[in-house]
Protein backbone atom coordinates (compact mmCIF):
# COMPACT_ATOMS: atom_id res chain seq x y z
CA UNK A 1 0.00 0.00 0.00
CA UNK A 2 1.26 3.45 -0.94
CA UNK A 3 1.23 5.81 2.05
CA UNK A 4 1.32 9.61 2.11
CA UNK A 5 3.03 11.93 -0.39
CA UNK A 6 -0.25 13.59 -1.39
CA UNK A 7 1.38 16.98 -1.95
CA UNK A 8 4.16 15.52 -4.09
CA UNK A 9 1.71 13.47 -6.17
CA UNK A 10 -0.36 16.61 -6.76
CA UNK A 11 2.71 18.45 -8.06
CA UNK A 12 3.41 15.59 -10.46
CA UNK A 13 -0.21 15.33 -11.59
CA UNK A 14 -0.56 19.08 -12.15
CA UNK A 15 2.68 19.17 -14.11
CA UNK A 16 1.64 16.15 -16.17
CA UNK A 17 -1.58 17.90 -17.21
CA UNK A 18 0.28 20.87 -18.66
CA UNK A 19 0.65 20.70 -22.47
CA UNK A 20 4.01 20.33 -24.15
CA UNK A 21 7.38 19.48 -22.67
CA UNK A 22 7.66 19.52 -18.89
CA UNK A 23 10.46 18.45 -16.59
CA UNK A 24 10.52 17.66 -12.86
CA UNK A 25 13.63 16.99 -10.81
CA UNK A 26 13.15 14.71 -7.80
CA UNK A 27 15.94 14.31 -5.27
CA UNK A 28 16.44 13.27 -1.67
CA UNK A 29 18.45 10.91 0.53
CA UNK A 30 18.56 7.18 -0.12
CA UNK A 31 15.63 5.02 1.06
CA UNK A 32 13.36 8.06 1.26
CA UNK A 33 10.89 6.72 -1.31
CA UNK A 34 11.72 8.57 -4.54
CA UNK A 35 11.46 5.53 -6.81
CA UNK A 36 8.26 4.41 -5.08
CA UNK A 37 6.76 7.87 -5.61
CA UNK A 38 7.57 7.75 -9.30
CA UNK A 39 6.16 4.22 -9.62
CA UNK A 40 2.92 5.29 -7.94
CA UNK A 41 2.57 8.30 -10.20
CA UNK A 42 3.21 6.57 -13.54
CA UNK A 43 1.36 3.30 -12.85
CA UNK A 44 -1.69 4.13 -14.98
CA UNK A 45 0.02 6.32 -17.56
CA UNK A 46 1.91 5.89 -20.81
CA UNK A 47 5.39 5.85 -19.42
CA UNK A 48 8.88 4.39 -19.37
CA UNK A 49 10.98 4.10 -16.26
CA UNK A 50 14.70 3.33 -16.15
CA UNK A 51 17.04 3.20 -13.18
CA UNK A 52 20.63 3.89 -14.20
CA UNK A 53 23.31 1.45 -13.10
CA UNK A 54 26.88 2.04 -11.97
CA UNK A 55 28.35 0.92 -15.26
CA UNK A 56 29.56 2.49 -18.50
CA UNK A 57 27.58 5.00 -20.56
CA UNK A 58 27.30 2.48 -23.38
CA UNK A 59 25.88 -0.18 -21.09
CA UNK A 60 23.35 2.28 -19.64
CA UNK A 61 22.28 3.47 -23.09
CA UNK A 62 21.73 -0.11 -24.23
CA UNK A 63 19.66 -0.99 -21.15
CA UNK A 64 17.76 2.29 -21.12
CA UNK A 65 16.83 2.01 -24.81
CA UNK A 66 15.78 -1.62 -24.37
CA UNK A 67 13.56 -0.62 -21.44
CA UNK A 68 12.05 2.28 -23.37
CA UNK A 69 11.17 0.10 -26.36
CA UNK A 70 9.70 -2.58 -24.09
CA UNK A 71 7.55 -0.01 -22.28
CA UNK A 72 6.46 2.09 -25.25
CA UNK A 73 6.64 -0.23 -28.25
CA UNK A 74 6.31 -3.82 -27.03
CA UNK A 75 5.85 -5.07 -30.61
CA UNK A 76 9.42 -3.90 -31.32
CA UNK A 77 10.89 -5.53 -28.21
CA UNK A 78 14.54 -6.47 -28.59
CA UNK A 79 15.67 -3.26 -30.25
CA UNK A 80 18.35 -1.26 -28.47
CA UNK A 81 20.84 1.53 -29.18
CA UNK A 82 24.53 1.86 -28.48
CA UNK A 83 24.66 5.58 -29.18
CA UNK A 84 22.96 8.15 -26.92
CA UNK A 85 22.16 10.66 -29.69
CA UNK A 86 20.55 7.94 -31.82
CA UNK A 87 18.42 6.84 -28.89
CA UNK A 88 17.21 10.38 -28.16
CA UNK A 89 16.41 10.96 -31.84
CA UNK A 90 14.51 7.67 -31.91
CA UNK A 91 12.38 8.89 -29.00
CA UNK A 92 11.65 12.16 -30.80
CA UNK A 93 10.81 10.51 -34.10
CA UNK A 94 8.36 8.12 -32.49
CA UNK A 95 6.55 10.56 -30.18
CA UNK A 96 2.87 10.99 -30.99
CA UNK A 97 0.45 13.62 -29.72
CA UNK A 98 -0.27 11.56 -26.62
CA UNK A 99 1.56 12.70 -23.48
CA UNK A 100 4.30 10.28 -22.46
CA UNK A 101 6.43 10.13 -19.34
CA UNK A 102 10.14 9.35 -19.43
CA UNK A 103 11.59 8.76 -15.96
CA UNK A 104 15.34 8.45 -15.45
CA UNK A 105 16.18 7.37 -11.91
CA UNK A 106 19.64 7.74 -10.32
CA UNK A 107 20.90 10.09 -13.01
CA UNK A 108 24.20 10.61 -11.10
CA UNK A 109 25.27 7.06 -12.00
CA UNK A 110 25.01 7.63 -15.74
CA UNK A 111 26.31 11.20 -15.59
CA UNK A 112 29.40 10.18 -13.66
CA UNK A 113 30.09 7.33 -16.06
CA UNK A 114 30.81 9.76 -18.91
CA UNK A 115 31.46 13.50 -18.72
CA UNK A 116 29.74 14.06 -22.08
CA UNK A 117 26.35 12.80 -20.88
CA UNK A 118 25.05 16.06 -19.40
CA UNK A 119 25.80 18.13 -22.49
CA UNK A 120 24.23 15.48 -24.74
CA UNK A 121 21.20 15.32 -22.48
CA UNK A 122 20.89 19.11 -22.65
CA UNK A 123 21.06 19.01 -26.46
CA UNK A 124 18.35 16.33 -26.56
CA UNK A 125 16.07 18.40 -24.32
CA UNK A 126 16.61 21.57 -26.37
CA UNK A 127 16.47 20.05 -29.85
CA UNK A 128 14.24 16.98 -29.47
CA UNK A 129 12.17 16.79 -26.29
CA UNK A 130 11.23 20.49 -26.02
CA UNK A 131 8.97 20.29 -29.08
CA UNK A 132 7.24 17.08 -27.98
CA UNK A 133 4.49 16.27 -25.52
CA UNK A 134 6.97 14.67 -23.11
CA UNK A 135 7.03 14.78 -19.34
CA UNK A 136 10.61 14.13 -18.27
CA UNK A 137 11.28 13.12 -14.67
CA UNK A 138 14.87 12.87 -13.53
CA UNK A 139 15.75 11.61 -10.08
CA UNK A 140 18.80 11.13 -7.89
CA UNK A 141 19.92 10.24 -4.37
CA UNK A 142 23.28 12.03 -4.36
CA UNK A 143 21.98 15.33 -3.00
CA UNK A 144 25.17 17.31 -3.54
CA UNK A 145 25.35 16.12 -7.16
CA UNK A 146 21.70 16.96 -7.80
CA UNK A 147 22.10 20.45 -6.37
CA UNK A 148 25.36 21.24 -8.17
CA UNK A 149 25.01 19.38 -11.48
CA UNK A 150 21.25 19.51 -12.06
CA UNK A 151 19.73 22.47 -10.19
CA UNK A 152 22.50 25.08 -10.04
CA UNK A 153 23.08 27.87 -12.55
CA UNK A 154 26.27 26.10 -13.69
CA UNK A 155 24.35 22.98 -14.72
CA UNK A 156 23.79 22.32 -18.44
CA UNK A 157 20.16 21.63 -17.50
CA UNK A 158 19.63 24.92 -15.68
CA UNK A 159 16.47 26.75 -16.73
CA UNK A 160 14.91 23.70 -18.34
CA UNK A 161 13.02 22.22 -15.42
CA UNK A 162 9.40 23.08 -14.69
CA UNK A 163 9.79 22.37 -10.96
CA UNK A 164 11.63 20.26 -8.43
CA UNK A 165 10.70 18.08 -5.48
CA UNK A 166 13.11 17.68 -2.58
CA UNK A 167 11.66 14.56 -0.99
CA UNK A 168 12.02 14.64 2.79
CA UNK A 169 11.28 12.11 5.54
CA UNK A 170 7.71 11.65 6.73
CA UNK A 171 6.77 13.67 9.79
CA UNK A 172 5.51 11.91 12.92
CA UNK A 173 1.87 12.12 11.81
CA UNK A 174 2.49 10.45 8.44
CA UNK A 175 4.93 7.92 9.95
CA UNK A 176 2.17 6.69 12.26
CA UNK A 177 0.22 5.45 9.21
CA UNK A 178 2.76 2.65 8.77
CA UNK A 179 1.93 1.07 12.16
CA UNK A 180 -1.79 1.76 12.72
CA UNK A 181 -2.17 -0.96 15.40
CA UNK A 182 0.49 0.49 17.67
CA UNK A 183 -0.18 2.82 20.61
CA UNK A 184 0.77 6.49 20.24
CA UNK A 185 3.85 5.86 22.37
CA UNK A 186 4.95 2.98 20.14
CA UNK A 187 4.27 5.01 16.99
CA UNK A 188 6.39 7.82 18.35
CA UNK A 189 9.29 5.45 19.07
CA UNK A 190 9.07 3.95 15.58
CA UNK A 191 9.24 7.46 14.16
CA UNK A 192 12.14 8.25 16.47
CA UNK A 193 14.34 5.31 15.45
CA UNK A 194 13.56 5.50 11.71
CA UNK A 195 13.64 9.26 11.29
CA UNK A 196 10.51 8.99 9.16
CA UNK A 197 12.36 7.33 6.27
CA UNK A 198 9.91 5.31 4.18
CA UNK A 199 12.04 2.19 3.70
CA UNK A 200 12.76 1.88 7.42
CA UNK A 201 9.14 2.49 8.41
CA UNK A 202 8.10 -0.38 6.15
CA UNK A 203 10.32 -2.72 8.15
CA UNK A 204 8.16 -2.31 11.25
CA UNK A 205 5.29 -4.79 11.17
CA UNK A 206 2.67 -3.99 13.80
CA UNK A 207 1.61 -7.63 13.88
CA UNK A 208 4.69 -7.99 16.08
CA UNK A 209 5.57 -6.12 19.25
CA UNK A 210 7.74 -3.02 19.16
CA UNK A 211 10.47 -4.92 21.04
CA UNK A 212 10.44 -7.71 18.45
CA UNK A 213 10.72 -5.24 15.58
CA UNK A 214 13.60 -3.36 17.19
CA UNK A 215 15.47 -6.59 17.94
CA UNK A 216 14.89 -8.06 14.48
CA UNK A 217 15.92 -4.92 12.61
CA UNK A 218 18.75 -3.54 14.76
CA UNK A 219 19.98 -6.20 17.18
CA UNK A 220 20.28 -9.19 14.86
CA UNK A 221 23.29 -9.95 12.60
CA UNK A 222 20.87 -10.29 9.68
CA UNK A 223 18.77 -7.26 10.62
CA UNK A 224 18.32 -4.77 7.78
CA UNK A 225 19.22 -1.79 9.95
CA UNK A 226 22.17 -3.43 11.72
CA UNK A 227 24.67 -2.38 9.02
CA UNK A 228 22.57 0.25 7.26
CA UNK A 229 24.21 3.48 8.51
CA UNK A 230 27.72 2.27 7.63
CA UNK A 231 26.53 1.04 4.24
CA UNK A 232 25.04 4.44 3.50
CA UNK A 233 28.21 6.23 4.58
CA UNK A 234 30.26 4.07 2.23
CA UNK A 235 27.90 4.89 -0.63
CA UNK A 236 28.03 8.62 0.05
CA UNK A 237 31.63 9.31 1.11
CA UNK A 238 35.15 8.12 0.42
CA UNK A 239 36.78 8.74 3.80
CA UNK A 240 34.24 6.79 5.84
CA UNK A 241 36.41 6.64 8.95
CA UNK A 242 36.39 10.42 9.35
CA UNK A 243 32.64 10.68 8.93
CA UNK A 244 32.06 7.76 11.28
CA UNK A 245 34.26 9.35 13.95
CA UNK A 246 32.49 12.72 13.72
CA UNK A 247 29.02 11.17 14.00
CA UNK A 248 30.13 8.91 16.85
CA UNK A 249 31.50 11.82 18.88
CA UNK A 250 28.38 13.89 18.26
CA UNK A 251 26.34 10.94 19.54
CA UNK A 252 28.47 10.94 22.71
CA UNK A 253 27.65 14.58 23.39
CA UNK A 254 30.29 16.62 21.58
CA UNK A 255 28.51 19.44 19.77
CA UNK A 256 30.98 22.33 19.41
CA UNK A 257 33.43 22.55 16.51
CA UNK A 258 36.59 22.53 18.62
CA UNK A 259 35.30 19.72 20.83
CA UNK A 260 34.27 17.51 17.89
CA UNK A 261 37.56 18.15 16.07
CA UNK A 262 39.64 17.34 19.15
CA UNK A 263 37.81 14.11 19.94
CA UNK A 264 37.79 13.04 16.27
CA UNK A 265 41.54 13.84 15.94
CA UNK A 266 41.06 16.00 12.85
CA UNK A 267 41.70 19.65 12.01
CA UNK A 268 38.91 22.20 12.20
CA UNK A 269 39.23 22.69 8.44
CA UNK A 270 38.64 18.98 7.82
CA UNK A 271 35.77 19.02 10.29
CA UNK A 272 34.15 22.01 8.59
CA UNK A 273 34.22 20.14 5.27
CA UNK A 274 32.93 16.94 6.89
CA UNK A 275 30.10 18.71 8.72
CA UNK A 276 29.05 20.47 5.52
CA UNK A 277 28.68 17.12 3.75
CA UNK A 278 26.86 15.52 6.68
CA UNK A 279 24.45 18.45 6.74
CA UNK A 280 23.87 18.14 3.00
CA UNK A 281 22.66 14.55 3.38
CA UNK A 282 20.61 15.41 6.47
CA UNK A 283 22.51 13.43 9.10
CA UNK A 284 23.74 16.38 11.16
CA UNK A 285 22.28 19.86 11.50
CA UNK A 286 23.66 23.19 12.64
CA UNK A 287 21.61 24.34 15.65
CA UNK A 288 21.32 27.93 16.86
CA UNK A 289 19.19 29.27 19.72
CA UNK A 290 15.93 30.82 18.56
CA UNK A 291 16.07 34.62 18.71
CA UNK A 292 19.88 34.47 18.74
CA UNK A 293 20.77 33.50 15.20
CA UNK A 294 24.41 33.79 14.12
CA UNK A 295 25.65 33.61 17.69
CA UNK A 296 28.82 31.61 17.05
CA UNK A 297 29.45 31.03 20.73
CA UNK A 298 26.16 29.18 21.05
CA UNK A 299 26.18 27.36 17.68
CA UNK A 300 26.17 23.58 18.04
CA UNK A 301 25.92 20.54 15.79
CA UNK A 302 23.55 17.65 16.47
CA UNK A 303 22.55 14.37 14.84
CA UNK A 304 19.07 15.01 13.48
CA UNK A 305 18.61 11.80 11.51
CA UNK A 306 16.66 9.41 13.75
CA UNK A 307 18.27 6.22 12.44
CA UNK A 308 21.81 7.54 12.94
CA UNK A 309 20.95 8.93 16.35
CA UNK A 310 19.58 5.58 17.54
CA UNK A 311 22.26 3.47 15.86
CA UNK A 312 25.22 5.46 17.19
CA UNK A 313 23.66 5.62 20.65
CA UNK A 314 23.19 1.88 21.09
CA UNK A 315 24.73 -0.32 18.37
CA UNK A 316 28.53 0.24 18.66
CA UNK A 317 28.60 -1.08 22.24
CA UNK A 318 26.22 -3.92 21.30
CA UNK A 319 28.20 -5.31 18.37
CA UNK A 320 29.86 -8.18 20.24
CA UNK A 321 26.56 -9.36 21.68
CA UNK A 322 24.82 -9.06 18.31
CA UNK A 323 27.52 -11.04 16.52
CA UNK A 324 27.11 -13.75 19.17
CA UNK A 325 23.35 -13.80 18.46
CA UNK A 326 22.66 -12.33 21.88
CA UNK A 327 21.37 -9.02 20.61
CA UNK A 328 17.96 -9.69 22.11
CA UNK A 329 19.51 -10.08 25.55
CA UNK A 330 21.52 -6.89 25.13
CA UNK A 331 18.42 -4.98 24.02
CA UNK A 332 16.36 -6.10 27.01
CA UNK A 333 19.11 -5.26 29.52
CA UNK A 334 20.69 -2.13 28.06
CA UNK A 335 18.32 -0.50 25.56
CA UNK A 336 14.67 -0.99 26.44
CA UNK A 337 14.96 0.86 29.74
CA UNK A 338 16.66 3.79 27.99
CA UNK A 339 14.14 4.31 25.18
CA UNK A 340 12.31 7.08 26.99
CA UNK A 341 15.58 8.94 27.59
CA UNK A 342 16.53 8.49 23.93
CA UNK A 343 13.12 9.80 22.87
CA UNK A 344 13.53 13.02 24.83
CA UNK A 345 15.04 14.99 21.95
CA UNK A 346 12.78 13.30 19.40
CA UNK A 347 9.71 14.27 21.41
CA UNK A 348 10.89 17.87 21.56
CA UNK A 349 11.20 17.90 17.77
CA UNK A 350 7.69 16.44 17.44
CA UNK A 351 6.31 19.14 19.74
CA UNK A 352 8.04 21.87 17.76
CA UNK A 353 6.48 20.45 14.62
CA UNK A 354 3.07 20.51 16.33
CA UNK A 355 3.52 24.16 17.37
CA UNK A 356 4.51 25.20 13.85
CA UNK A 357 1.54 23.40 12.31
CA UNK A 358 -0.94 24.83 14.81
CA UNK A 359 0.58 28.28 14.48
CA UNK A 360 0.32 28.32 10.71
CA UNK A 361 -3.27 27.05 10.99
CA UNK A 362 -4.14 29.99 13.22
CA UNK A 363 -4.85 27.88 16.31
CA UNK A 364 -2.45 29.64 18.70
CA UNK A 365 -2.41 33.06 20.34
CA UNK A 366 -0.02 34.28 17.65
CA UNK A 367 0.88 33.40 14.05
CA UNK A 368 3.94 31.21 14.62
CA UNK A 369 6.07 30.99 11.48
CA UNK A 370 9.32 29.64 12.90
CA UNK A 371 10.17 27.21 15.69
CA UNK A 372 13.27 26.01 17.46
CA UNK A 373 14.77 25.80 20.92
CA UNK A 374 16.72 28.18 23.12
CA UNK A 375 19.55 27.82 25.59
CA UNK A 376 21.54 30.19 27.73
CA UNK A 377 21.61 31.46 31.32
CA UNK A 378 18.59 32.16 33.48
CA UNK A 379 18.14 35.20 35.74
CA UNK A 380 20.52 33.62 38.27
CA UNK A 381 23.20 33.04 35.59
CA UNK A 382 22.56 29.29 35.68
CA UNK A 383 22.66 27.40 32.34
CA UNK A 384 19.16 26.47 31.22
CA UNK A 385 17.18 25.75 28.09
CA UNK A 386 13.69 26.01 26.60
CA UNK A 387 12.56 22.97 24.59
CA UNK A 388 10.09 24.75 22.32
CA UNK A 389 10.17 28.35 21.12
CA UNK A 390 7.78 29.49 18.42
CA UNK A 391 7.94 33.07 17.15
CA UNK A 392 5.63 35.40 15.25
CA UNK A 393 8.14 37.67 13.56
CA UNK A 394 5.51 40.09 12.29
CA UNK A 395 3.85 40.79 15.64
CA UNK A 396 7.00 40.11 17.70
CA UNK A 397 5.19 37.55 19.82
CA UNK A 398 6.28 34.12 21.02
CA UNK A 399 5.17 30.87 22.61
CA UNK A 400 7.40 28.65 24.74
CA UNK A 401 7.07 25.08 25.97
CA UNK A 402 8.57 22.23 27.96
CA UNK A 403 8.47 18.55 26.92
CA UNK A 404 8.74 15.37 29.02
CA UNK A 405 8.70 11.88 27.47
CA UNK A 406 8.42 10.01 30.76
CA UNK A 407 6.11 7.40 32.27
CA UNK A 408 5.04 9.81 34.97
CA UNK A 409 2.73 12.78 35.23
CA UNK A 410 4.16 16.27 34.92
CA UNK A 411 4.06 17.82 38.37
CA UNK A 412 4.41 21.22 39.97
CA UNK A 413 8.19 21.43 39.62
CA UNK A 414 8.08 21.20 35.81
CA UNK A 415 5.23 23.70 35.61
CA UNK A 416 7.03 26.22 37.80
CA UNK A 417 10.28 25.71 35.90
CA UNK A 418 8.51 26.67 32.68
CA UNK A 419 6.96 29.73 34.30
CA UNK A 420 10.39 30.76 35.61
CA UNK A 421 11.70 30.82 32.03
CA UNK A 422 9.52 33.83 31.22
CA UNK A 423 11.53 36.63 29.68
CA UNK A 424 14.67 34.60 28.95
CA UNK A 425 14.37 34.73 25.18
CA UNK A 426 14.97 38.02 23.37
CA UNK A 427 12.99 40.76 25.11
CA UNK A 428 11.62 42.11 21.83
CA UNK A 429 9.22 39.13 21.76
CA UNK A 430 6.14 39.20 23.96
CA UNK A 431 5.43 35.71 25.33
CA UNK A 432 1.70 35.13 24.85
CA UNK A 433 1.27 31.38 25.43
CA UNK A 434 2.90 28.49 27.31
CA UNK A 435 2.83 24.75 26.62
CA UNK A 436 3.53 21.65 28.65
CA UNK A 437 3.85 18.46 26.61
CA UNK A 438 3.67 15.13 28.45
CA UNK A 439 3.86 11.51 27.41
CA UNK A 440 1.20 10.46 29.88
CA UNK A 441 -0.47 13.40 31.61
CA UNK A 442 -0.41 15.91 34.45
CA UNK A 443 -0.71 15.86 38.21
CA UNK A 444 -3.80 17.14 40.01
CA UNK A 445 -1.87 20.20 41.17
CA UNK A 446 -0.92 21.19 37.61
CA UNK A 447 -4.46 20.72 36.34
CA UNK A 448 -5.88 22.85 39.13
CA UNK A 449 -3.29 25.64 39.09
CA UNK A 450 -2.36 26.08 35.42
CA UNK A 451 -3.50 29.41 33.96
CA UNK A 452 -6.20 28.18 31.58
CA UNK A 453 -5.99 31.32 29.40
CA UNK A 454 -2.28 31.09 28.65
CA UNK A 455 -1.07 27.59 29.55
CA UNK A 456 -1.91 24.56 27.37
CA UNK A 457 -1.52 21.04 28.77
CA UNK A 458 -1.04 18.49 25.99
CA UNK A 459 -0.31 14.76 26.00
CA UNK A 460 1.29 12.68 23.27
CA UNK A 461 -2.19 11.67 22.12
CA UNK A 462 -3.14 15.35 21.69
CA UNK A 463 -0.33 16.15 19.26
CA UNK A 464 -1.36 13.24 17.03
CA UNK A 465 -4.80 14.80 16.45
Amino acid sequence: MFIGRKDELKVLEDTYKKPGFQMTVIYGRRRIGKSRLIAEFIKDKKSSYYMASQSSLEDNVKRWSEQYVTDMMPDMEGISFADLDSFFNFIGNNCKKEKIIIALDEIPYIAEADSSFMSKFQAAIDNVFSTKNIYLIICGSAISFMEKEILSEKSPLFGRRTNQIFLKPFDYIESALFTPKYSFEEKAIVYGVTGGVAKYLQLFDDKFSLDENLINNFFSPSGYLYEEPMNLLMQEFRTVNTYNSVIENCAKGANKVNEIAEKSHISTATLTYTLKNLMTVGIISKIEPMTEKNNRKKTSYEIVDGLYRFWYTFIPSARAAIEMNKGDVYYKKNVKNKLHFFMGGIFEEMCRRYILREGLNGNLNCFVTNVGKWWGNDNFHTPTDIDVVGVDEGAKKAVIGECKFKNESIDRDVYEALMNRKGLINSKYEEVQYFLFALKGFSKWVKENADQDKVCLLTLKDIYK
